[in-house]
């Protein structure tokens, strides 16, 4: 702590503008999770009814834990680690400041091995190559087990350098700027081409006519997990990007536009997903297979599915793009105040860590299938250890010190009366309770 003048969010250059903030934020949320996560955990339980479900879960538990880390962040004006200890909870919080950074660091390594898949899938459907051969297990599966993927994640974490090496203003919301339009405009594309095709009709009844009685406790908390990992809560960057925010920004505006931006982005992608599946007789809950080996057997089909098929893996490399640049900003922000590295040192040395570690994870899903134990690869088991135990654990924290450690949360939230009572309740009584539900059904403490 002690090279203050290193910190970066103290540096103007190291700031957003106000529409940056919220384009980047947004971009953060709208990664992977809402276009090859959400369709499937639909499709499994429930359709428009699970949406309904989903859209309240954000409301009693995304908003405002999304609200406490941005306050955390902008209060502290410090990386995710040391942002407790400068509100004053002393050395008691430093291990959930460190937990903010470890669980990032800890995504990067398996988050980049996806973005690679995407990247040469996308390649691979505008080359036309892709549907060449109509057996797409075994195109996936023959993927996985060479080392392309190796490449390909090499690829990807030198994209994502390439932009957080620039700074925040010239860097990370300059690309967003630029990504996040070019991803609406694909989403609006693949939605219209999705809606007008025979027998989308089918998928558009599923998804947007409830049945409540296909909700289950089981679904409750699925839509609990997922509408905290979809804001990307629990994983620092919403603390480091708080601490980057305009003391003029509102906070409470902010947390409305964010949370919008992510259900406006999980809908539309739904409408892309749902008719494309029952067009073509795809069952909606394939799993995480749906996107690599069930949608492109539809885009096959179609005309011009080559093209179609290539936005659709281009939208999801922006996508996985966007929320990479994010997820790596958080240690790179502690490496700079902890250590004072220049950003520069601190991108190349976090990504080459991340890269490592991302090696034999990558490897354990064909290449090496002897890297795994307990009936996981270690692929899985850093998937299952960051979202299952690690995100609801760090989500818990945030609340309980929002809503009973920190003296001055109200101040630095900026709310009317009515809305701070409410939030303040809310952290203090409601979202620890389910996350603490989440934590027990996702580790596998509690089962249905």
């Amino acid at each position: 702590m002690g090279n203050k003048k290193h910190v970066s969010s103290g540096a103007s250059e190291d700031r957003f503008t106000k529409a940056g903030f919220i384009i980047s934020a947004i971009g953060s949320s709208a990664g992977l999770g809402n276009i090859w996560k959400f369709p499937y955990i639909t499709g499994q339980y429930g359709g428009a009814a699970f949406f309904l479900l989903f859209t309240v879960c954000l409301l009693l538990v995304g908003f405002p834990i999304l609200l406490a880390e941005l306050a955390i962040g902008r209060g502290s004006r410090a990386s995710a680690a040391h942002s407790f200890m400068k509100l004053g909870a002393g050395r008691t919080w430093k291990a959930a400041g460190l937990l903010q950074v470890l669980v990032p660091f800890l995504i990067l390594s398996f988050y980049v091995i996806v973005v690679g898949w995407t990247l040469h899938y996308t390649v691979q459907a505008f080359s036309g190559r892709l549907f060449q051969n109509g057996d797409f297990v075994a195109q996936f599966s023959q993927y996985t087990s060479g080392y392309m993927p190796l490449v390909w994640q090499a690829v990807a974490m030198v994209l994502v350098g390439l932009i957080v090496v620039k700074g925040v203003k010239g860097g990370i919301e300059k690309y967003n700027k630029v990504l996040i339009p070019a991803m609406v405009i694909l989403l609006v594309l693949l939605m219209i081409r999705a809606v007008t095709l025979p027998g989308a009709e089918e998928g558009l009844s599923f998804f947007l006519k409830p049945d409540f009685t296909q909700l289950t406790p089981e679904s409750a908390l699925v839509a609990l997990g997922h509408a905290f990992f979809s804001l990307s809560l629990g994983m620092g960057i919403m603390l480091t990007y708080g601490a980057y925010v305009d003391q003029r920004q509102s906070l409470g505006t902010a947390t409305a536009a964010i949370g919008a931006g992510d259900l406006l982005y999980a809908l539309v992608a739904g409408l892309i997903i749902f008719p494309t599946t029952f067009s073509f007789g795809i069952s909606p809950d394939e799993g995480p297979s749906l996107v690599f080996i069930a949608l492109p057997a539809a885009f096959s089909s179609m005309p011009l599915g080559w093209l179609f098929g290539g936005f659709f893996f281009l939208l999801l490399a922006i996508a996985a793009l966007t929320s990479s640049v994010s997820i790596m900003e958080v240690p790179i922000a502690f490496a700079k105040e902890q250590w004072g590295w220049s950003r520069k040192k601190a991108v190349w040395i976090i990504a080459s860590s991340s890269f490592a570690l991302g090696v034999p994870l990558s490897m354990s899903l064909g290449l090496r299938p002897e890297f795994a134990f307990g009936g996981k690869t270690f692929f899985d088991w850093m998937d299952f250890l960051t979202s299952n135990i690690l995100l609801p654990l760090s989500g818990i924290l945030i609340a309980i010190f929002t809503g009973y450690y920190w003296k001055k949360a109200a101040e630095a939230a900026g709310l009317t009366m009515l809305w701070l009572r409410l939030w303040l309740f809310t952290l203090r009584f409601i979202a620890p309770v389910l996350m603490v539900l989440v934590l027990l059904y996702t580790s596998g403490v509690i089962r249905f």
